[in-house]
């Protein structure tokens, strides 16, 4: 992806720490553990039937 943005994001100690430990249990970046985690939230949103 060459169109990303920069963004400031500011995290409670627990969601910083949870980050930290995906990304190193996964060998990846803490930025990546987060689009891992939206991305996953994305989905569970797209499966939930629309009211």
């Amino acid at each position: 992806m060459t169109d990303r943005k920069p963004m400031q994001l500011r995290l409670p100690p627990d969601l910083k720490a949870w980050i930290k430990a995906e990304a190193e249990k996964n060998g990846a970046s803490q930025n990546s553990e987060v689009i891992r985690a939206l991305r996953a939230a994305m989905a569970r949103d797209d499966l939930q039937p629309s009211t």
